[in-house]
């Protein structure tokens, strides 16, 4: 449903997309995750057909983006990163006013406008005008909005930015919905944790070219699969907890001091457990905790691209 290649933009002097290649298949959810100024958003409104490329082609929704704009967006639905609601009308006239310009009849747009404010938690403030809506649920309205017409490929850069976790529990289970039924959904996000709870797909750009496309089960694996952590009650017992973790798994421990942590990856899960439990205690070592766990996305990002600031 989506496929680039080569895709290529300057602004100036600078290359926000150097050669990006993606493709995206029915019903799946991409996590388009990487730095600020990795050219997340630059890819999302080249294929939105706001943004024409300087060179390479895509396809969205069978259309061309260059050459079938008008084809392109009456396939697909966006929501950027900030809300463009209007203040002036009800949070149930905005939802009804861009259902009609979707071309959808009075009531199909009273129906859908009705379903989408309740699951959105805006029901009760329907009536309210926008002006006194709270941020958070300015965003889940405009989010309501790029869902009315359950479009074949959705854009949300950065949807659930500002939003509490209810309302962002209500983004995702919606966002779910839409795949299951057959939308394609491209999403940017700061959440590493909603790209892991989301996406099939997770794809990493890193300046303007693309670094990593996998499931995030296989990015993760990249680190080593399963790790055993151990934080440890006592600082200057970390190097004999290290020794301890190295014997036992048969791999160098890595330590973080100011955590009082000691992690390792291993291949026999519960065996390295059981026996790293007992090889602490034998060496007298006291343990606060000692956990069995997968690396994080937000570990497979940091090892991917080498730093450790904002990945927005």
């Amino acid at each position: 449903m989506i496929e680039a290649e080569g895709l290529r933009k300057r602004f100036g002097r600078t290359v926000a997309l150097a050669g990006v290649d993606l493709r995206v298949g029915r019903g799946a959810v991409c996590g388009l995750l990487g730095p600020n100024g990795a050219g997340k958003t630059t890819v999302v409104r080249i294929l939105a057909t706001l943004l024409r490329p300087d060179g390479g082609r895509a396809r969205v929704a069978g259309r061309d983006v260059a050459a079938d704009p008008a084809g392109v967006r009456g396939r697909i639905g966006l929501a950027g990163q900030h809300p463009t609601v209007d203040e002036i009308l009800t949070g149930r006239e905005n939802l009804r006013l861009w259902a009609r310009l979707h071309h959808l009849g009075a009531a199909e747009a009273r129906r859908r406008a009705d379903e989408l404010l309740e699951r959105f938690g805006l029901a009760d403030a329907a009536d309210r005008r926008v002006r006194h809506y709270s941020g958070g649920m300015r965003r889940r309205l405009d989010l309501a909005a790029a869902f009315l017409r359950a479009p074949r490929v959705l854009f949300l850069d950065e949807p659930t930015t500002g939003l509490d976790p209810r309302s962002r529990d209500q983004v995702w289970r919606a966002v779910r919905q839409m795949a299951a039924d057959g939308t394609t959904v491209l999403l940017t996000t700061q959440y590493l944790e909603e790209a892991d709870r989301l996406a099939h797909q997770i794809v990493v750009l890193e300046g303007g070219r693309v670094i990593a496309d996998d499931t995030p089960a296989r990015l993760k694996d990249r680190l080593g699969g399963d790790r055993v952590d151990v934080v440890v009650a006592e600082a200057d017992r970390l190097g004999d907890a290290a020794a301890v973790l190295s014997r036992v798994a048969g791999a160098p421990a890595a330590v973080d001091a100011a955590a009082r942590r000691v992690g390792v990856p291993v291949r026999d899960r519960i065996g390295t457990l059981i026996a790293a439990a007992r090889e602490l205690r034998g060496a007298g070592v006291a343990v606060e905790d000692l956990q069995l766990r997968r690396p994080t996305l937000d570990e497979v990002f940091l090892h991917l691209t080498g730093r450790t600031g904002t990945r927005s």
